[in-house]
């Protein structure tokens, strides 16, 4: 599953994502939060928290989505490319794992408390939040991570949106995108139509938030060349074709139903498979098979 994105766009929101995210931890005072990339070596940041105004600790967040043996290696060596560019400033370091089977094994002692990186597994932790803070949307968002169960996670889809829209206005679109994400990358076979249904939204998509950055299924063809319709559809035309002719000099003539799937897929989706393109094997490695039917 994807993963870099949405992350981002979840840690971007506010200081309670990083309270979710990071098993508890507390911004104490204000933070701006950014991608970085350390110049020289060229190492770019998941996610960073940099103090403004007062003499807190700077917080460098990276998400291991799949198993990476060197990812203590790799935040500490942006840790200390970092710090030593900051030498006043004081650098914690945080690994936040989708699953705790997937922390690295060395090097030994890192992670424990009194080292300057910490490890947080999700599978362990995200549990325990739903259970204690279920109305949370920090921690709605992350169901479709954590739900095994495709019936389930069906079941409670309704729900969760309803939770999500609960935040504050601020960062209700922000959530909003990243749960849409996560299942649009579990469900990679139903169509938008069908995720919106399974979301039970029962407002005309035209008049929804999500509506800002998603394209409505169909209304794609025929356009990619001509006038566009607003400003976020321009813009989701231009990455839909993008993707296209990048996917066929690659892979080869699209078949009818992965550019139904291109066409019916959501901005932050297009971002994420135009980021992965050139780490996938083949076309069901980026966009999934072909659903069933």
């Amino acid at each position: 599953m994807k993963t870099d994105h949405p992350i981002y766009l979840f840690l971007s929101a506010c200081a309670e994502a990083f309270r979710v995210l990071t098993g508890g931890l507390s911004l104490a005072g204000e933070y701006r939060f950014c991608s970085l990339t350390i110049k020289g070596l060229e190492r770019r940041l998941d996610g960073i928290f940099e103090p403004e105004g007062h003499p807190g600790p700077v917080y460098v967040v990276e998400f291991l989505g799949q198993p990476a043996p060197a990812a203590w290696y790799n935040l500490l060596t942006k840790i200390g490319l970092y710090g030593e560019q900051h030498p006043e400033r004081d650098v914690v370091g945080v690994l936040a794992l989708l699953r705790e089977q997937d922390t690295p094994r060395y090097p030994s002692g890192v992670g424990d408390a009194r080292s300057l990186v910490t490890g947080v597994a999700l599978d362990r932790i995200l549990p325990d939040w739903l259970a204690r803070e279920p109305e949370n949307p920090f921690v709605a968002v992350f169901a479709p991570l954590m739900i095994e169960d495709d019936a389930e996670l069906q079941a409670r889809a309704p729900a969760l949106w309803r939770t999500v829209q609960t935040a504050p206005l601020a960062v209700r679109d922000v959530l909003s995108q990243v749960l849409e994400f996560w299942f649009f990358e579990r469900f990679r076979g139903l169509t938008a139509k069908e995720i919106w249904s399974m979301l039970n939204l029962v407002t005309p998509i035209q008049e929804t938030r999500a509506y800002q950055s998603i394209f409505a299924e169909g209304k794609i063809e025929g356009k990619i060349e001509g006038k566009t319709e607003g400003k976020t559809e321009g813009e989701t035309a231009g990455k839909v074709g993008t993707l296209k002719r990048q996917l066929t000099r690659r892979f080869g003539a699209l078949p009818a139903w992965g550019e139904r799937r291109i066409d019916a897929a959501p901005i932050t989706q297009l971002d994420a498979w135009l980021d992965g393109i050139f780490d996938a094997a083949s076309l069901t490695d980026l966009i999934g098979p072909e659903a069933d039917r």
